[in-house]
Parts: C-alpha cells; structure tokens; sequence
C-alpha cells in the first residue's frame, strides 16, 4: 500500500526514455537497455581503445562498455548522469561492466581502481564526480581498491562538450597531478572515466600515474565516441 502510494507521487522512470519503469525494471526500461549500443570489445578482444591510444599511452588492457553518438540513447543517459544528478547511472554501467571484467583473465589482477577526478570546485558545484560510483562498482566486482586520493586535477577546465575534437585534442586545460604515489607502486591500476573521444584526458592521467614505480595501466569507460 505504502509502496503504490509513494509510486503514485514519485514514479520510476526509465532514465533513457522517460517512460514508466515496470517493477522489475531498475534505471533503464527494457527496451531501451536492448537499444544500447554495445562495443562488446573486451569480450571480442578488441584493442580498439588501445589503438586510439596507441604511441600515447602504454596500456595492459582498456575497454569501453557502449558506442558514443549524438542525440542517441547513451548521450541522454550520460547527460542525466552529469548534469540531472541521476548517479545511479553510474552504478548501473559499473555494475554491467564489472561484472562483466571480473570473467576475464586480463582484468582479475587489477589492484586498484582510480576515476578521473574532477577539480575540487567544479566537484563542490556539482557536489559529485560522475565517475565515481561507475569506478566504485568496477572495483567492488573485481574485489580490487577504490583510491580517488592519488590523482587529482589541478585546473579547473573549462566544459569540453562545445570544443570542436580538435580542440579537445590539444587543450591544454585538462592539467592533473600525482600524491602519495607509493599506494601504487607495483599495482595493477585500472584507470576509468566516463567517455572517451580523443583520448586526451586517458593520456594526461596516465602520464601521471606511470611516475609510479613499475605500475602497470589499464583503462575503461562507460562509452566511447566512435
């Protein structure tokens, strides 16, 4: 009774489409999670986003969960993520993707989990990092460490969703730093974020990460723009 009642005032919606979410449904309807654009790249062993980063980045393993397209069904999720408050996007793609990795050979001897971390104003206005809880589900799934403690972003960039991919490529805004890097020496780490377009935000972390005594580094995201 209680239960109908608070559905009656506050309904579940699909986070996706908008459309009422049945009692079995959780976040996203069914229709819309069968109309997700699925890369399926750490299944297929695909180096995908490995070459997209190939000469830049020196990388064990990196997947992304789902294709990036514009106006479609994963940018209307990754904005309700971002910008709506919906975390429990996040948790829902590292629940699938950590399930997933966690069958695999190539990502069970990951150590720690690390989310490309926002600057500590632009995570003060928001009040959360997007990444978060995606990188905390991984880990959990992987019985690996969460660690948001040992990179940080030191410049407060500006959005990147207006700049033209050239732009994204060269900017030099994204600028991060290292601390406490002996909580990773000899780690596997598994660095995640929640797209990847140019690569140009993998390859920043990572140049700081690999300051790290013999790391070893892997990448993951919810999507990837193709």
């Amino acid at each position: 009774m209680i239960k109908d009642l608070f559905n009656l005032f506050f309904p579940k919606v699909c986070l996706a489409c908008n459309n009422l979410l049945n009692d079995n449904e959780i976040y996203v309807c069914t229709s819309c999670r069968h109309d997700l654009p699925v890369t399926n790249y750490h299944l297929d062993n695909s180096d995908q986003v490995k070459k997209l980063l190939y000469g830049r980045v020196k990388l064990e393993n990196a997947t992304s969960l789902l294709r990036f397209q514009k106006k479609g069904i994963v940018q209307q999720l990754l904005h309700n993520l971002k910008y709506k408050g919906h975390q429990e996007i996040g948790k829902f793609f590292g629940q699938w993707l950590g399930e997933e990795l966690a069958k695999i050979d190539a990502y069970k001897n990951i150590d720690i989990v690390i989310p490309v971390p926002l600057h500590r104003r632009k995570l003060k206005k928001r009040g959360y990092n997007q990444v978060a809880l995606f990188a905390q589900e991984i880990a959990f799934k992987l019985n690996a460490q969460y660690c948001d403690w040992v990179l940080i972003k030191i410049n407060n960039a500006t959005s990147q969703v207006k700049k033209s991919r050239l732009a994204r490529w060269t900017s030099s805004d994204e600028i991060f730093s290292v601390q406490n890097l002996d909580l990773i020496e000899y780690k596997h780490v598994l660095l995640v974020d929640d797209i990847i377009t140019t690569g140009a935000t993998i390859e920043a972390c990572a140049d700081q990460l690999l300051k790290a005594k013999s790391i070893k580094l892997s990448a993951a995201s919810m999507a990837i723009a193709e």
